[in-house]
């Protein structure tokens, strides 16, 4: 069997058209970023009121991108990715009516912004989520492969064309452009005809759904994996980013335009990396591909910092943006083919926090070491970091070749049925007998059945042994209501998790035993069984 062209995704009508437009709007809002921060100086903005324009577009994307997931999974994802893509289009088309007119002001600036950044943080994890709906599981590397490209190219493109719109008409025009680019992404979704959820228990709380969430990835080692690796990555990574302009106005002796010229490069080697990562990821996996990709990344890195030639600067950012997306769609297609449907908006919200988050947090450090040591060392030295972290990382947390069946499963038998859905907290029990030749085997087992449990919904889990029959194993897992658990049984199950329960089965002697047990409450205990003395769910908590 060959890899899928690194161009197969294309061929997808709602793929392909979705991506012109998102390509569309990517150079939009690269080129509004510049005619934002030109713009600010026009208005007599301080240097620490330039520096807020990207502040007022980060910040609430990390304020929102988790609850952003939660919507994305408990709302129709196309409806709410038109929401957020709405919000954009309002926000530019303030800015470009108000600067057109001259009654912007500095506070209208960063309020319209910060509403576009809104407008992203709502759309980002349900744009990442909406990709296994587009495009076949096979197709799922290209794809973000080629939302990568998208993304690099947009950003060579974006200043530039950002550049000579305000030369020709002023700010406004880039806000006038950006909001035509959100335009086509809006008339994409509005065609594109996105079968609807099967969610047979109804939309969750976002409070509850922003919960569960956060419970999941900690419950799953192989998403996790993917988390850490991508924040050592981007934060030593971030070191060529925040510098680049220092280094092509410093040691290259740049003007604007050749700092356009290595951007541009970094694109190119975008591309070339497209055609290139396919064939890699089938010959050699996932985890010496990244960890070549980081090496390469790194030295180029350093070559950078070091030389005061640009014909050596250029061929090194081609390398590191083919190394770039060459890691960065790898663990984004790994995160993606990890998750099921029913979290995969929210999970990827932690994706998205721990990505922007960790290039911010590198620009910072990095940014800083540049002022005390020097443009040069500052990026040597996260270069020369990334490599050691990589080297260690791919022996200590390796990513999984294997294909992962997260397709929806039934776990169980249909629970006995409860009037009071929102009664709780339930304890489940299952007994187990198990000869005493397999029970080593057993508890290593039901690890894995444990973190399956509370991946789906379960708050507390335990395995116990009876003292008295060492061959009855009781299992405990607590879900906070009735209906929590009926998610459990009707939306949240994979083929993964019955896999799961399936190894531990064939090791004991016989099929469990299960029981449900409601929280019992007092005379005195309020609506979630807490009493005047605190003994319900919010003091100490049920046995288990």
């Amino acid at each position: 069997m060959t890899a899928p062209s690194a161009w197969a995704p294309l061929r997808r009508t709602a793929y392909r058209a979705l991506w012109l437009a998102q390509f569309a709007s990517n150079t939009g809002t690269w080129a509004q970023t510049v005619g934002a921060q030109w713009l600010m100086g026009d208005l007599g903005g301080s240097t620490f009121q330039v520096a807020l324009v990207q502040a007022a577009t980060t910040l609430p994307v990390f304020l929102l991108v988790v609850p952003s997931g939660a919507i994305g999974d408990i709302l129709d994802r196309r409806r709410v990715l038109m929401s957020g893509q709405a919000m954009m289009l309002a926000g530019a088309a303030a800015l470009a009516a108000l600067a057109a007119s001259g009654a912007a002001t500095p506070v209208t600036l960063l309020a319209l912004i910060a509403l576009m950044g809104t407008g992203q943080a709502l759309s980002m994890p349900s744009f990442q989520a909406i990709q296994p709906e587009l495009v076949p599981r096979a197709e799922i590397p290209q794809a973000a492969l080629l939302n990568g490209v998208n993304m690099n190219v947009g950003r060579a493109i974006g200043p530039a064309l950002g550049g000579f719109l305000i030369a020709a008409a002023g700010p406004a025009a880039t806000f006038a452009f950006n909001t035509a680019s959100f335009l086509g992404v809006l008339v994409v979704l509005w065609r594109w005809r996105r079968p609807s959820d099967h969610r047979p228990l109804g939309a969750e709380h976002v409070v509850t759904a922003v919960r569960t969430g956060a419970r999941y990835v900690r419950s799953s080692p192989l998403f996790s994996r993917v988390l850490v690796r991508c924040v050592l990555f981007v934060v030593f990574g971030s070191g060529l980013w925040a510098l680049l302009p220092a280094v092509a106005r410093g040691p290259l002796g740049l003007g604007a335009g050749g700092y356009g010229v290595l951007l541009g490069s970094v694109g190119a080697g975008a591309i070339g990396g497209a055609f290139v990562v396919p064939r890699l990821l089938r010959r050699i996996g996932k985890n010496t591909l990244i960890t070549v990709a980081t090496c390469a990344y790194g030295v180029s890195t350093a070559v950078a910092g070091l030389t005061t030639a640009t014909a050596v600067a250029i061929p090194a950012m081609l390398v590191a943006g083919a190394a770039w997306i060459a890691v960065l769609s790898t663990l984004n297609a790994t995160a993606q083919v990890l998750l099921p449907a029913w979290t995969r908006a929210r999970a990827l919200a932690y994706y998205q926090l721990v990505l922007m988050g960790g290039q911010a947090f590198g620009a910072v450090v990095w940014g800083a070491l540049g002022g005390v040591l020097g443009v040069g060392a500052a990026m040597v030295v996260p270069a020369a970091a990334m490599v050691l972290v990589v080297l260690v990382a791919a022996r200590l947390l390796p990513l999984t070749d294997r294909e992962l069946d997260t397709s929806p499963a039934s776990l169980w038998d249909a629970p006995p049925e409860i009037a009071d859905t929102a009664a709780g907290p339930v304890l489940v029990t299952v007994e187990w007998r198990v000869p005493a030749a397999r029970v080593a085997a057993f508890t290593e087992a039901m690890r894995k059945v444990g973190r399956s449990r509370r991946r789906t919904g379960a708050t507390l889990w335990g395995l116990f042994r009876d003292s008295e029959d060492p061959e009855l194993h009781l299992e405990t897992f607590t879900v906070d209501t009735w209906h929590e658990h009926l998610r459990q049984h009707l939306e949240r199950g994979t083929a993964v998790d019955v896999a799961v329960e399936a190894a531990a089965r064939e090791l004991a002697a016989g099929p469990p035993r299960v029981r449900h047990l409601l929280w019992a409450r007092s005379h005195g205990d309020g609506p979630h069984g807490n009493g005047p003395g605190g003994d319900g769910p919010g003091g100490t908590p049920p046995p288990a």
